[in-house]
């Protein structure tokens, strides 16, 4: 709400009278103190003025002051005496300006710098010290001295802006902030590398060649590099640095140079102070957290700013500083513009979230990779490396016993949508559902089979089948319906195996082949499931059968050997009488003997 008042009156007023008002601030003190000093009853004695500016005492005398400060006059003119007292008391300036008033009152010659000349032309405006009152008077010595000495120097210009934060609403109606802000837009279009230098430019085609060129440093910057630095806009407080920043992104400074300056800004004021420190201050805590928001709502949207290692740093500083909903987004989104220059470490994004357990953030992940698809426009390489990347991020997480089988199951989905487009197999989405299952082996059959339903066998290599047959961790479902798969492609490779090169198939009968093949994908698929059936029936059977075994030891202890061999005949369909026995044995001939 501040940043908006004060950015509405700088543009909306000060931007529109721009030089004007500094060359004509007497002009706006004078309106209302025509000749006041011609009414103003000359004293007859000299009389001391004993008074407290923000507690420091001050004693001047009257009429020094009132020869010099038209709005003095005035309050002495149309109220009583208390009324000037109450006054010197509320002024708004730091008692070392104040004294630097009441000396060049007394005929001192000031010694202004751009540490005093701003506050002093602040003060001596809202004491009305024109030339109009008083020939040679304060303000029109500091505005003199403001635009030849300051304002010409990039360093000198940050250094006097930094001086307006105590003072900036007087600084802004007074156009001073204006004057400081235009003056080092200005010299920031000339010369980018005042910012900074630019981060290396890592995706972002949308550079020009003569934007390239334009904005190299220059040889004379180069060979005087070591003799003299620009003062860093870093050093401003966030107040003035989103006024400047703000102004550049509205004019023709380049983009990559705002942003490496707003990568500093970020680095100095949250990056640093965070590391070492576990016990900050609530206030500490909300400067952060305003700064991480305003380095947001500043950087421009410009693509390849930032490498994406950078992005989700200040992504994971905003969630733990508990940044506004916007600026967490803003982030998401630049992030998912470039999310295949990232790397699964990257997305490991600890989770802030009290109420799960988990050790990610799983959802912001998702929605990133959300926004990388909704806005994706580039080659196949770009779906290729995400595609690995997902893959990656649920290795990375199936080790997390914490993570739930709803949250993993939709990783798993969404890798496999991400290779379904590419030539990617399926080994990355098996490995990571073996992890997630040696991770949690207290699974029963059923999760077992929810965690696997993203898995797509077809898109796997032969040896990733391999493994997934003889893999104990799967459930048996899938082990059946791996087995099988593995059965149709070997019978695949052997028809290609035994057609000779005089033997191969006409294209004819290929498609003819094919279409068959496609008619009986249903038959198969049929198959497979009678198959899942019957294996689920003798489980059932081998179940009971066990129990029963278990319950009938004791009663077949004499005819162990014969009783239990008779049940798992029964058990089979196998009858007591060996000629009508269904268990595929060979009745043994026996040759009779032959007695002598």
């Amino acid at each position: 709400m501040w940043f908006s008042s004060v950015l509405a009156a700088i543009y909306c007023t000060g931007r529109r009278i721009g030089s004007i008002i500094l060359k004509n601030l007497q002009n706006m003190v004078d309106k209302s103190d025509k000749d006041v000093s011609y009414w103003l009853p000359k004293p007859k004695s000299r009389i001391d003025m004993q008074f407290h500016v923000r507690g420091v005492p001050f004693t001047l005398e009257r009429d020094i002051i009132v020869e010099k400060s038209a709005k003095i006059v005035e309050i002495l003119n149309e109220q009583s005496d208390d009324s000037i007292y109450q006054f010197l008391r509320n002024i708004p300036a730091h008692p070392k300006t104040f004294e630097l008033v009441a000396r060049f009152c007394h005929g001192f010659e000031l010694q202004m710098s751009c540490e005093n000349v701003l506050p002093l032309a602040c003060l001596a405006f809202y004491l009305g010290m024109t030339e109009s009152h008083s020939p040679n008077n304060l303000l029109s010595k500091a505005v003199t001295f403001f635009e030849q000495r300051i304002l010409p120097s990039w360093n000198e210009t940050v250094k006097a802006f930094l001086t307006t934060e105590d003072i900036i609403q007087q600084a802004v109606d007074t156009g001073l902030v204006g004057e400081c802000i235009e003056s080092l837009v200005c010299k920031a279009v000339n010369d980018p590398y005042l910012l900074g230098e630019p981060l290396v430019n890592f995706v972002n085609d949308e550079l020009s060649e003569d934007d390239e060129f334009h904005h190299k440093p220059s040889a004379r910057r180069k060979l005087f590099v070591s003799e003299w630095q620009s003062e860093d806009l870093t050093i401003l407080p966030l107040s003035l640095y989103e006024l400047t920043i703000h102004s550049m992104n509205q004019h023709a400074v380049p983009p990559r140079f705002v942003a490496a300056s707003l990568l500093k800004y970020a680095k100095k004021w949250v990056f640093c102070s965070a590391k070492g420190d576990k016990k900050m201050s609530v206030c500490k805590t909300n400067h952060q957290r305003e700064v991480m928001e305003a380095v947001e709502r500043l950087l421009p949207h410009q693509k390849g700013l930032f490498p994406c290692t950078i992005l989700f740093e200040m992504l994971r500083f905003a969630i733990h500083l508990e940044a506004n909903v916007g600026c967490r987004n803003g982030l998401e989104l630049r992030i998912g513009k470039q999310l295949d220059q990232a790397t699964a470490s990257d997305l490991l994004i600890p989770s802030r979230d009290y109420a799960k357990e988990m050790h990610y953030d799983i959802e912001c992940v998702k929605r990133i990779i959300k926004h990388f698809y909704r806005d994706y426009n580039s080659n196949m390489e770009g779906l290729t490396a995400v595609a690995r990347l997902i893959e990656e991020f649920l290795i990375e997480v199936a080790s997390d016993r914490d993570l739930e089988i709803s949250a993993f199951v939709s990783l798993v989905e969404m890798s496999s949508a991400a290779s379904m487009g590419t030539d990617r197999s399926s080994d990355g989405i098996y490995r990571a559902i073996d992890i997630y299952l040696d991770k949690h082996s207290y699974l029963t059959e059923s999760e077992k089979e929810e965690v696997c339903r993203g898995l797509d066998y077809h898109r796997m290599s032969a040896e990733t089948c391999e493994h997934a047959a003889k893999n104990q961790r799967l459930p048996l479902r899938i082990v059946v319906q791996v087995l099988f798969l593995v059965q149709l492609q070997l019978r695949d490779a052997i028809t290609r195996e035994m057609q000779g090169p005089d033997n191969r198939l006409t294209q004819d009968e290929v498609e003819k082949d094919e279409r068959e093949l496609a008619l009986n994908d249903g038959v198969q698929k049929s198959e497979m499931e009678k198959m899942s059936n019957k294996v689920m029936e003798l489980e059932k059977e081998c179940h009971m059968m066990r129990k029963e075994i278990e319950e009938g030891c004791i009663h077949m202890v004499k005819k162990e050997k014969t009783s239990m061999w008779r049940e798992m005949k029964r058990k089979f369909g196998c009858i007591n009488k060996m000629n009508n026995c269904n268990c595929q044995v060979k009745k043994k001939k026996v040759h009779p003997k032959l007695w002598p």
